[in-house]
């Protein structure tokens, strides 16, 4: 199950999760996985600490079996908890309303964005007994009527011999991975219940271990992971899949808007048993696993997981793994990103000055990108939560049959673009950027500064009786640069101010904007930027890709989607904040590269 789970949403989370269970009944499931600590959502961070996120994951579990979600269905749910003082990150295996197994994770992600060790303690299997008890909190033990259940490293044995076993995001990515001791004592279906963030190109060694892991030890592996935004600076990228014996039979969407997806599928463990029989150097390592290093058993007499033969189809392997280009993997990422924060922010919609350069145009481009999955996922694919977002988000709730028409309707609500000129700024730039905004559908304004921007040069003038000039006009480079940061940083003060009001004028005062930078990782690296210009913003889509990438994504969307784009990309990188040196329809002589002593290519090298 891949579910977009919000950190401390626990009302939000168990529904999903619930109806994850409802849809996995449905599709005839006997088995059911979630992602990494779905019933509080992964990014809770120090609200760990408080003893109620234990305790109201607690509730959520609680409700679930209550309601019969496990019933006939081997449910693994993702929470933390509390064991003789120590805080694990765990997965609870539960059938037919009762706790079979709590298995904490015994290797933690502690590199990158991620920092679990703050929050919990690796389970170190090696030097606890195999049979420890865990003693349910008295309202759980009183609800459920089971007072305590198995604590450690193991996995569950159904009565038709049937083994699943678990292991958490991180372990897949170690080298003495627990997929391995899984396999050796004959463990037929491994589930990974995952947290992992989007990176580009992350997914092909993501699907590289995976694949490796059932193809070196036989077994059917089960991926499930968060998607969306749950709050951070993440974009958790899904793509939950089933793999056979070395070969992916189901793979999800990786850049989705969805809430809740569920992948099924029909699979043979004699096919496992026949994989691994066919590795001779597998049933030696078989055969030399220990009483020390063997696994709890835990054997359900209840659970009968296998169906008939020939009641339903096998699936079939997949004929190739879908992977994004890097260009698509540039958009789309950061695209979803955008839709989970706009819908969970309260806001209305989105601002972004637009100048006609690579950067805001990307930046403009990514949000087209999500209006463009949106209103697919409304249209196409009938998804109730994304209708009821839309309506919400374009003060529709009044009208609930309404549908935009197309993306660039629904860009209309949701994007606010302006073109903020000045007497530096070139006509190229002013049209590439109208022509884009009609591209992609945003409400759009053009505007001259020069009358702001004058009015502060006039009070430093009437302050100190002197006025600055630009270089080629004989100033000083100090004067230059003040005269230059002056028109960047009025910006985005005119950004925030027409953020408030805009809806006043477009919606009848509903709502906020939230303001979209657009400063690219390369200028934040080279320090090439004004301080609290467009790189200070609500949100910036784009502060972590360098300008190269941008560029190629520029051009790919160009081809695709938005043809305007080709053109921005092909431009030279200008700030226009000197005054243009050239004729007036021509590209701004103040080019970037110039100014850097080196070239994006360098920079991004």
């Amino acid at each position: 199950c891949q579910l977009n789970q919000w950190a401390l949403d626990f009302d939000g989370n168990l529904e999903r999760v619930a109806e994850s269970c409802r849809l996995s009944r449905a599709q005839g499931a006997t088995y059911r996985l979630g992602p990494e600590l779905e019933l509080c959502g992964y990014g809770c961070e120090d609200h760990y600490y408080e003893l109620d996120t234990i305790q109201h994951c607690w509730e959520s579990l609680v409700t679930l079996l209550e309601q019969g979600h496990s019933q006939d269905l081997l449910c693994d749910f993702g929470m933390p908890v509390l064991h003789l003082g120590i805080r694990y990150n765990c997965r609870v295996l539960c059938y037919n309303g009762k706790i079979l197994l709590i298995r904490p994770k015994s290797s933690l992600a502690d590199d990158g964005n991620y920092r679990e060790s703050r929050w919990f303690t690796a389970y170190n299997g090696q030097n606890k007994s195999n049979n420890e008890t865990f003693l349910l909190p008295p309202s759980v033990a009183e609800a459920l009527g089971q007072y305590e259940c198995p604590f450690g490293l193991g996995y569950i044995q159904s009565m038709d011999s049937v083994r699943i076993g678990c292991e958490s995001c991180e372990e897949l990515w170690t080298p003495q991975a627990a997929h391995i001791g899984l396999s050796l004592e004959g463990v037929h279906i491994v589930g990974n219940g995952s947290g992992s963030h989007h990176e580009l190109r992350k997914l092909e060694k993501r699907v590289s271990l995976i694949t490796s892991a059932t193809s070196k030890c036989g077994g059917i592996y089960l991926y499930a992971n968060q998607c969306g935004c749950d709050g951070g600076r993440l974009y958790y990228d899904g793509c939950s899949m089933i793999v056979v014996n070395g070969q992916v039979v189901c793979q999800a969407s990786q850049f989705d808007v969805s809430d809740v997806t569920v992948l099924t599928a029909t699979v043979n463990i004699d096919d496992v048993e026949t994989y691994r029989s066919s590795i001779p150097s597998l049933g030696v390592q078989l055969q030399n696993t220990t009483n020390a290093t063997k696994l709890l058993q835990i054997t359900c007499r209840e659970a009968h997981l296998a169906v008939a033969p020939m009641i339903r189809k096998i699936t079939l392997p997949l004929s190739e793994v879908r992977y994004h280009s890097p260009e698509e993997e540039c958009c789309l990422g950061p695209a979803c990103w955008l839709w989970d924060y706009l819908r969970r922010s309260g806001a209305s919609g989105f601002l972004l000055p637009l100048s006609g350069g690579a950067d805001s145009s990307s930046v403009a481009a990514i949000v087209g990108v999500m209006t463009s999955l949106v209103y697919d996922a409304m249209t196409i694919q009938k998804d109730a939560q994304v209708a009821k977002d839309v309506l919400r988000i374009c003060g529709k709730q009044q009208n609930d049959d309404w549908v935009p028409s197309s993306p660039q309707e629904l860009a209309h609500y949701i994007l606010h673009t302006v073109f903020m000129g000045t007497d530096n700024s070139s006509v190229a730039t002013k049209s590439r950027a109208a022509r884009l905004s009609e591209n992609i559908g945003s409400y759009h304004v053009s505007l001259a500064m020069d009358n702001v921007v004058s009015a502060m040069i006039a009070l430093f003038t009437t302050v100190t009786g002197r006025t600055p000039s630009f270089t080629i006009q004989g100033g000083s480079m100090t004067q230059d640069l003040a005269l230059q940061n002056i028109q960047a940083r009025l910006r985005m003060v005119t950004a925030y101010f027409f953020a408030q009001l805009l809806p006043w004028i477009t919606s009848g005062g509903r709502g906020f904007l939230l303001v979209l930078g657009s400063a690219n990782v390369d200028e934040a690296l080279r320090g090439y930027m004004t301080k609290y210009d467009c790189s200070s913003a609500d949100l910036n889509p784009i502060g972590a890709i360098s300008k190269t990438d941008l560029k190629r994504m520029l051009c790919f969307l160009g081809k695709k989607k938005y043809p305007v784009l080709e053109e921005i990309a092909a431009a030279p990188p200008t700030a226009e904040l000197r005054p243009n040196s050239g004729e007036e329809d021509e590209e701004h002589s103040q080019l970037d590269e110039e100014e850097m002593g080196m070239t994006y290519d360098e920079l991004s090298w």
